[in-house]
């Protein structure tokens, strides 16, 4: 081989570079503007050959000169350093290829949409990374569900303990998504310019809410109740632990980060009503009366002060908060910035829908343009602008599966008490497996469904399937019984995770990527839709409740029918987009 480089190679590598210099020089040496593009082509090839055929010349020259101080590749087989483009490459034959895995599947639940483009606030972020400080916001996530879920299947015995009917219990388990609607607005802009002060401010609020939630049954007040269930609204920080992962989590950790703030929403989510199990006791100290229906407040009271300690201690403030200016000097094609997906030929309607999202490519002022573009989303009616068809349907998708899933959780301890006779235990038991599902079935569909078919495949399947499981919920002319609804339930809650799992995979590909950061975020959006939906959901359950027990079930899941079908054409019609 030596021998060939020498009588080959080096001494025509002169005559070579002479050639292609020359090329460049003829080619590239006029600045005409007006040069035909098949002539600009012909530059960038010749560059390209001069530059590629230098670095192989210098190189073969270097190891002429020391072939004895390299080894063979075969005597060294694993090697330590991989290449960034290497790294690109099996990135991109992964998404050609339809593949992922259960973390990158369960990550993309957070919604922490990815820009695309290499930030210089990124070399940053390992200085602002501090991992006490992300346990703590997993810590907060978990308790927050717990907080939602715990109450859950007791609401309708404090209710009526109170002189209020059972159907009462939407409103109460109600108030705290109603509150969070506006809570997540604040705490997203809050988040700009610090984490550890909303953190706090959530902790307190927290506590004071779970307090007078526990208050209520001595008080005997129905209005103390929902004003606590108010305040436990507004702790809602979710909207701060998933800035802290988009800002302050180092890009390397950001999937393991995001599946573990899925991880313990889901986690929280079975171990609330679980936790309803063990707080079967009735004893009373001083006038303070601890039961079934007061435990749950005053142990995540308890359980919230004692994170606001630890928050004091060890959490860090990061050195600075990355302000919104830090995203304005970036430089890309504005089409694939904007998130706007296009065919290389556009209708009319098409053009007028790529301008109203600012698409347009504006070559005198592409620099001011660009910069613009880069700009987190601050304004919801921007943010609105930024919404495609088929963004917009799938936060509908969204919100209709919320609703389902909120049905299905909050009037449980109504419709098994007023059809079965379950007691407490029972119902707490049932919503525990029910949660426990959500990572095993995350697990089949993250490593094995989604590799098998298409994201929207598994949309329009999921979505079939949980319309199915709501019409076998209806009690009909046959007597309701525990299997009928045991299984109508699971295929509701089942399809419904597999239905978000996909759909936020969805959501975080075809989302602009404008709104990866900002206070009106990817994240933000969502969740006020999952969090509007609930807040519905609820209210219905309320507003059902004056037809009588004996109509409430068939009247609440007559609306979740008809916003699945709806939710099934409109998929349809926005399937060829979905990708």
């Amino acid at each position: 081989m030596s021998k060939l480089v020498r009588t080959i190679l080096i001494p025509n590598s002169n005559k070579f570079l002479s050639k292609c210099c020359r090329l460049s020089f003829l080619v590239g040496g006029n600045n005409n503007h007006m040069l035909h593009p098949s002539i600009d082509s012909l530059k960038l090839i010749a560059q390209g050959i001069v530059a590629v055929a230098g670095a192989i010349f210098r190189n073969l020259a270097e190891l002429e000169d020391h072939k004895e101080s390299y080894i063979s590749i075969y005597d060294q087989l694993d090697l330590s350093y991989q290449d960034p483009v290497i790294d690109s490459i099996k990135a991109a034959l992964n998404r050609l290829s339809n593949s992922t895995n259960f973390l990158q599947f369960l990550g993309k639940h957070a919604m922490l949409l990815e820009d695309g483009l290499s930030d210089p606030a990124e070399n940053n972020v390992d200085e602002r990374y501090n991992f006490m400080s992300l346990l703590l916001n997993l810590v907060n996530t978990f308790l927050y569900m717990v907080n939602t879920y715990i109450i859950v299947p007791t609401a309708d015995n404090y209710t009526m303990s109170l002189g209020a009917a059972a159907t009462v219990c939407g409103i109460v388990i109600g108030a705290m998504p109603v509150a969070q609607v506006f809570s997540s607005v604040y705490f997203s802009s809050w988040s700009n310019r610090s984490y550890m002060q909303p953190l706090v401010f959530s902790s307190i609020i927290l506590v004071v809410g779970n307090t007078l939630y526990a208050l209520a049954y001595d008080l005997k007040s129905i209005t103390v109740l929902l004003v606590g269930r108010l305040f436990c609204g507004l702790g809602s920080a979710r909207a701060v632990n998933r800035r802290y992962i988009t800002d302050c989590v180092p890009l390397r950790l950001r999937m393991q980060a995001s599946a573990g703030f899925v991880s313990a929403s889901a986690l929280g989510m079975a171990c609330g009503p679980a936790l309803a199990c063990v707080f079967q006791r009735n004893f009373k100290i001083s006038f303070i009366t601890f039961n079934e229906d007061t435990l749950p407040g005053w142990a995540m009271a308890l359980a919230w002060l004692i994170f606001l300690v630890w928050l004091c201690i060890c959490f860090k403030e990061p050195s600075s908060v990355i302000p919104s200016e830090a995203y304005t000097g970036k430089t890309a094609i504005l089409i694939l910035e904007n998130g706007c997906t296009q065919p290389l030929l556009l209708s009319k309607d098409g053009k007028q829908e790529c301008a109203d999202q600012e698409c347009d490519d504006d070559d005198n002022d592409d620099g001011g343009q660009s910069k613009r573009s880069r700009k987190p989303v601050n304004s919801i009616m921007l943010a609105y602008k930024l919404l495609t068809p088929s963004v917009k349907v799938q936060l509908f998708v969204y919100f209709m599966l919320k609703y389902a899933m909120e049905i299905v959780l909050a009037e449980s301890s109504i419709i098994t008490g007023y059809y079965f006779v379950w007691s407490t235990t029972n119902v707490a038991v049932f919503l525990a497996c029910l949660g426990l599902t959500v990572l095993p079935v995350n697990i089949i569909v993250g490593n094995y469904l989604s590799n098998l078919f298409e994201e929207r495949q598994l949309l329009l399947a999921s979505e079939i399937m949980l319309c199915i499981g709501v019409i076998m919920s209806f009690h009909t002319l046959i007597p309701y019984s525990v299997p009928q609804y045991v299984c109508s339930a699971l295929i509701t809650f089942v399809s419904a995770e597999i239905l978000e799992g996909v759909n936020l995979s969805l959501l975080s590909r075809v989302m602009s990527s404008r709104l990866s950061r900002g206070t009106f975020n990817g994240g933000l959006l969502s969740t006020e839709a999952g969090t509007i939906a609930r807040v519905i959901a609820d209210g219905t359950i309320t507003l059902s409740g004056y037809l009588g027990e004996s109509k409430l079930l068939n009247v609440t899941l007559l609306p979740s029918l008809f916003i699945c079908v709806y939710a099934i054409i409109a998929t349809c019609f926005t399937y060829n987009s979905l990708y």
